[in-house]
C-alpha cells in the first residue's frame, strides 16, 4: 500500500474571515480615497501653463536722465587740516554754483504683462515712475517703446501702450475673489535682471493690507524679487488674479513672502486709466475710525461693527447731515464691518453716485442720503466756524485719571490753537490710568465727551455720571492731537 505524506498549507479560509478582509479593504481604500485625489489635483508640472502664458508677460527698462555736477575738487582725507579749506573753495558760493553739470543716465527694471492685442500693458507705478524712457522686451525678442497711459501711486499700478502692426499675446484678468488660500499659483516676471523667470507656490494669505487706503494684497510663497515687480501672478487657468508688488524680506531677497495686489483692486483701477488716464475714486468727506469693544459698549452697540466719524468735513456728507460721533453701519445697501471695507466700498460706488448710507446715532439708525463726491478733488480742510465766546481758564482739575484745564484765550495762545479751539486740555496723565494705556498724551484736547460737546470739567463730569446711570463702563470721549480727531473709551470703573 502505498502512504501518500501529507502537503501541509495554509487553511482555507472561513467566510467570516473573507468578510473581515473585505472590510479593512474597503476601509483602507476610503482612507486612502482623499490622499489619491490631493495627488491628483497637484500638477505634475508648470510647463503647459508657463508656455501658453510667457508670451503676454514683457521685461520693462526704463531709462531716467539726471544731473550729476562735476566735481573738480580735489580729494582729500577726512580730517585733514585743508579740509574746511578747500571745501570752502570749491564747494563755497565762488565754486560750488559755478561748476558745471553734466547728465546722468540711471535704468531701472521691472515686469509687466500685456491686457490686450493692441497693445496696452500693466505694471508698478514704482517701475516707470520719472521714467523718461521705457522700452518693452517681449518673450519673443520683439522690443518696442511705450508710453505712459496713466498712473496710480494709491496702489502703485500704472497703465502703458506700445503700438505694433501686428495683434500681440495678451492674458485676461482672473477673479482674486475666488481664489483660496493653497490654491496654486505662478509669478512670471524679470528678476534681478535675469530675464523671464517663472516660480510656483501657493496662496498663503489673502486680504492683506501694507500702507495704503485701498490695499488688498495676495500673500504668496512663490518666489518674488526684485525685478518682479510689476509683474503677473497667475491662476492654474492663466488668468492673472495678481500684480507682484512687494517682499517683505531683511535680505532684500525673496523669503517666501511676497504680496501681489489683488485684481479685484488692480481691474477698477486700470479701467479708470484707460477711461480717464487717472482715477475718480467716491468720496464721502469724513474721517473715520475702527471702533474697539469698549467704544461700542459705551454708545450702545452689540458689536464693533462700523466705522465710527470722527470728523466731518466740508462736503458730500455734511450736506447730507451727518455728525461726528455718528456710525457708518451700512453703505450702499452692504454691511460696513470696518473702516478698511469702507473705504474700498466708497472708492469703487463711482463719482456722483447718490447712495444710502445708514448711520447709528443716539440709540437708533438713522439713513442718510449721500451724493458721493471725487476723491482727487476734494481736501480735507477744517470747518471755519465763527469763534464763541468763552469764558476764562479755570485752574486744572483730575478726573478720569487726568490733570485737564478748559481752553482760554490765554491757553490758546499758550498753545498755539486757533481762536475757534473749545475743549478741555490734558496737562498731565496718570502713568497707571486706564487714559494712559489708551495712550492719551498731554497736550491732548478732548472736545467731545459721549457725543455732546464738552467746554468745562463740569461738562465731562456730567457726561460721566449719564453713562454710570445708564448701566455702562465707559464714556466715550473724542480728543484731537495736531488737528487729527480720534475716540477713546475711557473706563469710569
Amino acid at each position: 500500500m502505498t502512504s501518500h505524506a501529507a502537503i501541509s498549507g495554509p487553511s482555507r479560509p472561513g467566510m467570516a474571515q473573507v468578510l473581515r478582509v473585505l472590510a479593512l479593504a474597503l476601509i483602507f481604500g476610503l482612507a486612502l480615497a482623499p490622499l489619491a485625489q490631493a495627488q491628483t489635483d497637484r500638477p505634475e508640472s508648470f510647463a503647459d501653463l508657463a508656455e501658453r502664458v510667457s508670451p503676454a508677460v514683457v521685461n520693462i527698462t526704463t531709462t531716467t536722465t539726471v544731473a550729476e555736477r562735476l566735481d573738480g575738487g580735489p580729494r582729500l582725507p577726512d580730517g585733514s587740516p585743508f579740509e574746511d579749506f578747500f571745501r570752502d573753495f570749491f564747494e563755497g558760493p565762488q565754486g560750488r554754483n559755478n561748476r558745471p553739470e553734466r547728465p546722468r543716465r540711471n535704468q531701472a527694471l521691472g515686469s509687466g504683462f500685456v491686457i490686450s492685442d493692441d497693445g496696452y500693458i500693466v505694471t508698478n507705478n514704482h517701475v516707470i515712475e520719472g521714467a523718461d524712457e521705457i522700452r518693452i522686451e517681449f518673450f519673443s525678442g520683439l522690443e518696442l517703446d511705450a508710453e505712459l497711459v496713466g498712473t496710480d501711486p494709491a496702489t502703485d499700478i500704472a497703465l502703458l501702450k506700445v503700438s505694433h502692426d501686428a495683434p500681440l499675446p495678451h492674458v485676461p484678468w482672473g477673479d482674486a475673489e475666488a481664489a483660496r488660500v493653497g490654491d496654486w499659483v505662478i509669478a512670471v516676471g524679470n528678476p534681478l535682471g535675469q530675464g523671464f523667470s517663472v516660480s510656483a507656490g501657493i496662496i498663503s494669505a489673502r486680504g492683506r493690507a501694507l500702507q495704503g487706503n485701498f490695499d488688498d494684497y495676495i500673500q504668496t510663497d512663490a518666489a518674488i524679487n526684485r525685478g518682479n515687480s510689476g509683474g503677473p501672478l497667475f491662476n492654474m487657468d492663466g488668468e492673472v488674479i495678481g500684480v507682484n508688488t512687494a517682499i517683505l524680506s531683511p535680505t532684500g531677497g525673496s523669503i517666501g513672502i511676497g504680496f501681489a495686489m489683488s485684481s479685484s483692486v488692480a481691474t477698477n483701477v486700470v479701467d479708470q486709466l484707460l477711461e480717464f488716464g487717472s482715477t475718480r475714486r467716491g468720496w464721502l468727506g469724513v474721517r473715520i475710525q475702527d471702533l474697539t469693544e469698549e467704544m461700542a459698549e459705551a454708545i450702545g452697540l452689540s458689536s464693533p461693527d462700523g466705522a465710527m466719524v470722527t470728523d466731518v468735513m466740508d462736503g458730500p456728507s455734511e450736506d447730507a447731515g451727518m455728525l461726528a460721533g455718528d456710525v457708518i453701519v451700512r453703505f450702499d445697501g452692504g454691511p460696513v464691518r470696518d473702516t478698511r471695507m469702507l473705504v474700498r466700498r466708497v472708492s469703487d460706488a463711482g463719482v456722483g453716485r447718490d447712495v444710502d448710507v445708514v448711520v447709528y446715532r443716539n440709540g437708533e439708525e438713522v439713513t442718510l442720503r449721500v451724493t458721493l463726491g471725487q476723491r482727487e478733488l476734494f481736501e480735507a480742510a477744517a470747518r471755519s466756524d465763527a469763534p464763541a465766546p468763552m469764558a476764562e481758564p479755570e485752574d486744572a482739575s483730575a478726573l478720569l485719571g487726568m490733570m485737564l484745564q478748559p481752553l482760554g484765550d490765554a491757553l490758546r495762545a499758550e498753545l498755539d490753537l486757533p481762536a475757534t479751539a473749545t475743549g478741555l486740555i490734558v496737562r498731565e496723565v496718570e502713568p497707571d490710568s486706564d487714559a494712559a494705556q489708551k495712550g492719551i498724551l498731554p497736550g491732548d484736547l478732548i472736545t467731545e465727551a459721549n457725543q455732546q460737546p464738552v467746554a468745562s470739567l463740569a461738562d465731562l463730569e456730567a457726561r460721566a455720571e449719564e453713562a454710570r446711570d445708564a448701566g455702562r463702563r465707559s464714556v466715550l470721549v473724542l480728543l484731537r492731537r495736531d488737528g487729527d480727531p480720534r475716540f477713546v473709551a475711557l473706563s469710569l470703573e
